[in-house]
């Protein structure tokens, strides 16, 4: 690295390096935070987030309904819970379980809420995942949920990026930093083993051993009754891997499947979700079909499945949800979700049936999750779009919801509407995206406009509703625009596929395809037309920057991706290889076209810039921001720079630091693009 004058920056706490963040963040702080418009929009994005009429979401654990809650008096939050008829209330009342504030008082830590898993069927037993700071790498501590206590010498899994799962009372799956060669090359745990309660961790017997080159392992038991089964997962790469059925007897058998299918194994049925056209029994199916057999069947040498889903040109499957009896299935038809009940047949014979959800939201966004899938058929059902708040249903197939609550709003949509436009990317491809504009806009190219992105691994753009977007941006009459380019999953497998490694550049063609629509549409013009991107969508907004700088007025880029050369050696960075390539290979050859640290042109203009990460991101090394940062102001370019010392990934620990990031970055971006 002696020829990157500033490797230096990788040093995460380093005194040179956080001497410069602090030099940075002061000078931001003072140009941005002190007038009465940025007090104003951090403090109404605050009480949003901070407001007791925010919906709870809740986890039925045993017979009560678990929900965790941060506010301005619980700014490290409350994990709670209360009955289904007292969540039914306005009002309910809840009962404190663990005070997250008071626990970081008396143990002097800044711990963040990473979940809890309580073991079936008593549900006495907890397993606690606590992080400090908001980083990946977490602890996990035993709790007793009846005696509102923490286990005194119980199971406890020391800091590290991993996990702690549960068999029975006095057996856990371990997966976690044993010591030198126990971790992957992207930092997670290389072996899983299982531990007996009174034992010390370090004589744990190993279950399975990974390879340094895999992303990471696993290892979990399925408790439904009558179909109790371990498993084991080698994670190769993202949408890489292998599973394997852990016999009584401690011997793994490898499941004869396509590493690229996401696999399921649920009561009678293992359900295969397709990356890649897979041929068997006679039969061929598409990527992106949703196909089931029975599990015996398949462990016996049958290879009889049924198609349950297959795409169209326009369709993909955006997800599944098992309930007892039931499995719904989620698509996605031009970005709008559609779902439908599938219902298996019986043992022995018979076909699956299908039939509509009845009541289902016909607009927005719509979620499905299980309420108890081992034991009920309710789900509960989530709706919302960019300018209706979220509302929250409690249903089972065959039934009406019952609309439980309904999230307050957060800011006057009353002057805006909501379209779905079609961009041509430069190759042909016809690119969605979704606007929300005044009723009344002017097209006179002069509407500041907010692009916003992500293009990779996967994901879905759907509509979500934002206050934060609401309050900064829609209320003061701005546009905002989110493309759902190549890389993401709106048409399924080959969305995704179609802007992998050397083809990586299709996603940027199609967001500038998005940005130059916006233009032609006279919505906006470049000196009106902001973008913003976090993580891989930060990869993407700093390739707007140096790809296309003629095309946009502002850019934020936030926990990006930006050293395309060293990724694979920062943190996680080497479990993304799959998606990007290998840059210490000829894959060099197209990463270089798309590494917005090499791609910096100190001759060319540049429009103005925000780089915003965290030092506790431990996924995305904060090295990344601070050298482009850093590179582009020794060039003498418009470069604004903040690191949230907290934040993890998500770049925020509690909502005060939340509400900060958003002001900071709505208040950069209203300040360079209104006329």
């Amino acid at each position: 690295m002696t020829d990157d004058p500033y490797a230096w920056l990788e040093d995460v706490d380093g005194k040179r390096a956080l001497d410069w963040v602090h030099a940075r963040n002061a000078k931001t702080e003072a140009e941005y935070t002190g007038s009465a418009q940025f007090k104003q929009l951090e403090a109404s994005i605050r009480a949003n987030l901070d407001s007791d009429a925010k919906i709870p979401g809740v986890q039925k654990i045993g017979e009560h309904y678990y929900n965790f809650w941060q506010d301005a008096q619980h700014q490290r939050g409350l994990w709670r819970r209360t009955t289904l008829d007292e969540y039914r209330k306005d009002k309910p009342a809840w009962e404190t379980v663990i005070d997250l504030d008071a626990l970081n008082a008396q143990e002097n830590e800044q711990w963040v809420w990473h979940g809890a898993e309580c073991l079936r069927p008593d549900y006495q037993r907890c397993l606690i995942s606590l992080s400090r700071g908001g980083s990946d790498a977490d602890v996990t501590r035993e709790f007793d949920l009846v005696a509102k206590a923490w286990i005194k010498d119980g199971f406890y899994r020391p800091e590290a990026k991993g996990s702690l799962t549960w068999i029975d009372r006095d057996h856990v799956y371990v997966a976690t930093d044993f010591g030198k060669g126990s971790m992957t090359s992207s930092g997670y745990a290389r072996t899983v083993r299982l531990w007996t309660r009174g034992t010390p961790m370090a004589q744990a017997a190993l279950v399975y051993e990974g390879k340094d080159s895999d992303m990471m392992v696993a290892a979990w038991h399925d408790p439904t009754p009558g179909f109790e089964r371990d498993f084991v997962e080698r994670t190769l790469a993202f949408y890489n891997n292998e599973l394997f059925l852990r016999g009584a007897d401690g011997k793994l058998s490898k499941l004869d499947l396509p590493n690229s299918a996401n696999k399921e194994v649920r009561r009678d049925w293992l359900l295969l979700e397709l990356r890649d056209r897979y041929e068997i029994g006679g039969k061929t199916y598409p990527a992106g079909s949703l196909i089931a057999t029975r599990f015996d069947d398949f462990q016996a040498g049958k290879r009889d499945f049924v198609s349950l889903f297959a795409p169209t040109d326009t369709s993909s499957l955006a997800g599944t949800t098992w309930t007892r009896h039931h499995l719904i299935i989620n698509v996605l038809d031009d970005v709008k979700n559609k779902l439908t009940v599938l219902t298996p047949p019986d043992a022995g014979q018979g076909e699956w049936t299908r039939a509509a959800f009845v009541g289902a939201p016909t607009f927005g966004t719509v979620m499905v999750g299980a309420v108890d899938s081992l034991d009920s058929d309710a789900v509960w059902l989530s709706a919302a779009d960019y300018l209706t708040p979220t509302t929250l249903a409690l249903a089972e197939p065959g039934q009406k919801p019952e609309v439980l609550k309904t999230m307050p709003t957060f800011f006057d949509a009353s002057k805006d509407t909501i379209e779905q436009h079609f961009a041509k990317s430069q190759d042909g491809t016809r690119v969605p995206y979704f606007l929300v504009r005044p009723k009344d806009l002017k097209y006179d190219g002069k509407a500041p406009t907010l692009l916003y992105g992500y293009g990779g691994f996967e994901v879905s753009m759907t509509p979500v509703y934002s206050g934060g977007i609401g309050k900064g941006w829609l209320e003061k009459g701005g546009v905002y625009a989110v493309a759902n380019i190549r890389g993401g999953g709106e048409y399924g497998p080959r969305w995704h596929q179609a802007a992998l490694k050397a083809n990586r550049h299709k996603a940027y063609e199609d967001f500038a395809a998005v940005g130059r629509d916006l233009i032609e549409r006279k919505i906006t013009s470049t000196p009106h037309l902001g973008v913003q991107g976090g993580s891989n969508g930060g990869l993407l907004t700093g390739n707007m920057l140096t790809q296309y700088p003629e095309l946009f007025g502002a850019v934020v880029v936030q926990v990006p991706l930006l050293d395309m050369k060293r990724y694979s050696h920062l943190l996680a960075g080497a479990s993304w290889m799959a998606e990007y390539g290998n840059p210490d290979t000829d894959d060099w050859s197209f990463i270089k076209t798309f590494s917005p640290y090499h791609l910096f042109d100190p001759k060319r203009e540049y429009p103005p810039v925000i780089f915003m990460t965290s030092t506790k991101d431990d996924r995305v090394h904060p090295g990344h921001a601070r050298k482009m940062a850093a590179k582009m102001l020794d060039a003498g370019k418009n470069v604004t720079y903040y690191e949230n010392i907290e934040g993890g990934h998500g770049g925020a620990a509690n909502n005060a630091q939340q509400a900060h990031m958003s002001a900071l970055a709505l208040t950069f971006l209203w300040q360079r693009l209104a006329p």
